[in-house]
């Protein structure tokens, strides 16, 4: 062999094994920048589980859509899902995205996820056709053909609601509640009705739940996750989450679609970890309910629909009447309750009272008199008292003690600082209000589960960004104080 020959041989086999090098190269950089969907299991019980998946975009441009397809062993079942669009048959699942969380910048996420009935875990995940942990898949055979595809930006929240100053979707169908974990207080109580004054469980027996307000969830959605209600359930041992969706405020009114998926989504995640759900619709300004009525309406309508088959739902259908007249907020009551009858019967119903639902004590101070007087007409009904304990002294007391010997009562909303929901917290006052709900078996939640910079919110600021939820080190002081009190629960 030549020289010359030989160097062409060299040369050639160093082309070669460069193309090949990079091939590679390209393959594995390919490989490790492809779109990846991951399943964990949050949350098991006996006889099921949550299931979550979590599609990160890992390449360098934007995905616009999604879809996710695996199959489930046989003798296991989805009963009820969430943030996204179900189809598929039989034992094959098809999961899409939904209006608003089709679009995944470059390194960013969404999360989706489902109750599982069973034990089984999914398999043969694929995620747009190609296999959900990266790489190609030349001829997937779990897919199925994509079914039609059905965020609100931060802005500062105002000083919260205590301040003085259905006709279903189509992608809405019933869902049904999983056997509740044994041990919480969904499987201890069940179905709540209203039995005289007072909050019943399904034997009768008068109880009092505890539990905590979320903020906003236009603003605090990253405070009220699947692993923040881990904390809130398992070490707070809360009996209840209420579910704090304005209609204003950068709310409903801007997005009717997303926020009424994100309640749907809250009630599965509360109803997975034995908790009850409050569906609050947070209405404060303009302070007739009236003004939303047909809003609410829809709202419930769907609400109902989807979750009547479901134990632990309640609806607080007038968060903070404020400005207008007890007649006004009955009214409008009236027309919103046999919404939510006509589809889940037997559910609790909440209405909020006069002048920011303080039973009138911000304005006449007859709301006690005018109630009992002219009663909203629907069985299983409470109403609702909200206080400030820095703010709130002897006539908001005293008037919330003649209620609770004369209407069923429940406290939605309260905080252990000013009715702004700042400044120096009356845990002395606020303690005064514990023990009379305590002796007269009022159930309350507490406001609020964030982190935002006043002092009623639990967490420290940039506390839910870093999803570092569990413990104390991170409770600001009306936090680390609630959250002793709601771990003493009430005796089922």
């Amino acid at each position: 062999m030549s020289r010359k020959l030989r160097n062409v041989l060299v040369a050639g086999a160093v082309s070669v094994l460069a193309a090949v090098s990079l091939a590679v190269a390209v393959g594995s950089a390919s490989a490790a920048t492809t779109p990846t969907a991951t399943f964990a299991k949050v949350s098991e019980w006996g006889s099921g589980f949550e299931g979550r998946y979590t599609v990160t975009n890992g390449g360098s441009s934007t995905m616009n859509s999604w879809q996710v397809s695996f199959t489930l062993p046989a003798g296991t079942t989805i009963s009820s899902h969430w943030d996204a669009a179900r189809s598929g048959s039989g034992q094959q699942v098809v999961f899409a995205n939904l209006s608003w969380n089709g679009t995944i910048a470059p390194g960013a996420s969404v999360v989706f996820g489902f109750i599982g009935v069973g034990s089984g875990s999914p398999t043969g995940c694929l995620l747009n056709g190609q296999p959900c942990a990266g790489g190609t898949q030349p001829s997937p055979s779990a897919s199925t053909p994509r079914p039609p595809s059905p965020s609100a930006s931060p802005s500062k929240p105002p000083s919260p609601s205590a301040s003085p100053s259905k006709s279903p979707s189509p992608s809405a169908g019933p869902s049904t509640s999983p056997t509740a974990n044994p041990g919480t207080p969904v499987a201890a109580n069940g179905q709540l009705r209203v039995c005289g004054r007072q909050l019943c469980n399904k034997n009768g027996k008068a109880i009092q739940l505890r539990g905590m307000s979320t903020h906003g969830i236009q603003w605090y959605a990253n405070c009220a996750t699947a692993g923040s209600l881990d904390v809130l359930a398992q070490e707070w041992k809360a009996d209840v989450l209420r579910i704090s969706m304005y209609i204003q405020e950068d709310g409903y009114e801007t997005d009717p679609r997303r926020f009424t998926d994100l309640v749907h989504n809250y009630i599965e995640l509360a109803t997975a970890r034995g908790m009850y759900a409050i569906v609050d619709w947070h209405m404060l300004d303009p302070g007739d309910p009236n003004y939303n009525l047909d809003r609410a309406k829809t709202f419930f309508a769907e609400i109902a629909q989807r979750h009547a088959n479901k134990v632990n739902v309640l609806y607080e259908i007038a968060n903070e009447p404020n400005e207008v007249s007890w007649s006004a907020i009955k009214s409008y009551a009236d027309q919103v309750i046999p919404v939510i009858r006509q589809r889940d019967p037997e559910a609790v119903v909440l209405v909020g009272t006069p002048d920011w639902s303080s039973l009138s004590v911000s304005g006449d101070g007859n709301g006690v008199a005018t109630i009992t007087a002219n009663p909203v007409t629907a069985g299983n009904l409470m109403y609702v008292f909200h206080f400030y304990a820095a703010s709130h002294g002897s006539a908001y007391y005293n008037t919330f003690a003649q209620a609770v010997d004369t209407l069923p009562m429940f406290v939605t909303e309260f905080g252990t600082q000013q009715a702004t929901g700042d400044g120096p917290n009356d845990f002395t006052n606020a303690q005064r209000y514990l023990d009379l709900m305590a002796a007269k078996k009022v159930s309350w939640t507490n406001w609020n589960y964030s982190d935002d910079f006043r002092s009623g919110a639990v967490f420290t600021t940039g506390t839910c960004a870093t999803g570092q939820f569990s413990g104390t080190t991170r409770l600001k002081p009306a936090g680390a104080w609630i959250r002793d009190r709601i771990r003493t629960a009430d005796d089922f």
